[in-house]
This record gives structure tokens, sequence and C-alpha cells, in this order.
């Protein structure tokens, strides 16, 4: 079974700065696609950031400039560099990831969120 587990929330005065951190852990083959995406009371899931197995990237515009994703493939995990937030960042973050599995399908996954707030 795979499994998806975040860290790195909290609480941040704005201007700060946090790293997101999610290891995926279980049996599988590989990881393909992996993303942040963030839900903040009263509104819709939004993508935040996504990263190809081979590091292509893509941000929601309202983050370029400020996030940064990466990934770690020998370590099955993914970051979220979050620089400069704001009380608009805040919200509950959750880390997604396509996993190839021993059967060769692949599915996608969900952690189980980790929450920010931008506050001062």
């Amino acid at each position: 079974q795979v499994q998806l587990v975040e860290s790195g929330g909290g609480l941040v005065q704005p201007g700060g700065s946090l790293r997101l951190s999610c290891a995926v852990s279980g049996s599988f083959r590989s990881i393909l696609a992996m993303g942040w995406y963030r839900q903040a009371p009263g509104k819709q899931r939004e993508l935040v950031a996504a990263i190809t197995r081979g590091s292509g990237t893509d941000y929601a515009d309202s983050v370029k400039g400020r996030f940064t994703i990466t990934r770690d493939n020998p370590k099955n995990t993914v970051y979220l560099q979050m620089n400069s937030l704001k009380p608009e960042d805040t919200a509950g973050y959750y880390c997604n990831a396509d996993v190839r599995g021993t059967n060769w399908a692949t599915n996608n996954y969900w952690g189980q969120g980790t929450q920010v707030t931008v506050s001062s």
C-alpha cells in the first residue's frame, strides 16, 4: 500500500518562509508526477505546483517567484519551499503523486494534508 506523509506546516508571519516535505512509502515501481495542492476554507482545492519525474515544473500564477517545488527521487520525497508568505497563502496543503505500482498500473494518491497559517 502506498502512503504519502506531509510535514513542515505551521504558523508563520507574513513575509516568512516554510518548507513542506512529502515522503512516499510502500511498494511501487516508480513515482511519476508529483504536486502540491491547497484548499482554504470555503474554496476549491487548487494546484500550487507540480513537478515531473525529470524535474520539469509548473506553478500557479499566485505563487510564481515565491514558491519552489523540488524532488529527491532516491528518497521518494517532494518539497515545497515557500518564501514571502502572504495571509492569502493560508490553507491546508496536500501532496499528490502518480505512482506506478508493482503491477505496472499507475494510480493517483493524496496525502493527509498539513496546515499552513500566515498571520501576524
